[in-house]
């Protein structure tokens, strides 16, 4: 499920959520985990696996905005859902352990490949390989990681690695929120 259009945040907040995470780049992410709470799925729940979030390119050229899911596609004990706050990627591909690679996506740019992560039925820890890749459309195709609905994901992608490239910035944080009122 993703709504019939892409989300319509402003600006000033995207920008505002990305000073106050302390986040001084100038090319940046910002993921709305349940922007579209009330007006997709369940009201009042953040529903998986659907498109019912927001990921923000934030650059001094670009503002762009895409659907995206920032929650594990099911419940199921174990599964990850990365934790709010700042995270850092970088260029890498998804589905490395495939035979022809993958493809081009963000990976997590510490070594470890490890963020904070909550865990279904389970302590807190940590997760590895929280990328963000491209999605399906009869799934949200998410262990943990954060997916961006499939239609868009050429356009964000190329966007995300021309500016990363324009600005010479190898490492691009993701500011991850809870509400669309951030």
């Amino acid at each position: 499920m993703v709504p019939n259009s892409t989300p319509q945040h402003a600006k000033e907040k995207a920008l505002a959520t990305v000073i106050a995470s302390g986040v001084v780049d100038r090319v940046a992410l910002v993921g709305i985990r349940g922007y579209y709470r009330d007006s997709m799925g369940e009201k009042g729940k953040n529903d998986r696996g659907i498109y019912d979030d927001a990921m923000i390119l934030l650059t001094p050229n670009v503002y762009a905005s895409f659907n995206a899911n920032t929650d594990p596609s099911v419940f199921r004990k174990g599964i990850a859902t990365l934790k709010c706050g700042v995270h850092l990627y970088k260029k890498g591909n998804h589905g490395i352990s495939k035979p022809n690679g993958g493809y081009p996506a963000l990976r997590p740019a510490n070594r470890e490949e490890s963020l904070p992560v909550t865990r279904d039925g389970e302590n807190d820890g940590f997760g590895i390989a929280i990328n963000i890749h491209k999605g399906n459309h009869s799934s949200t195709s998410s262990a943990g990681c954060q997916t961006i609905y499939p239609n868009q994901w050429d356009a964000f992608i190329a966007l995300v690695y021309s500016e990363m490239k324009r600005y010479n910035q190898k490492i691009i944080p993701y500011v991850l929120t809870e509400n669309r009122n951030t």
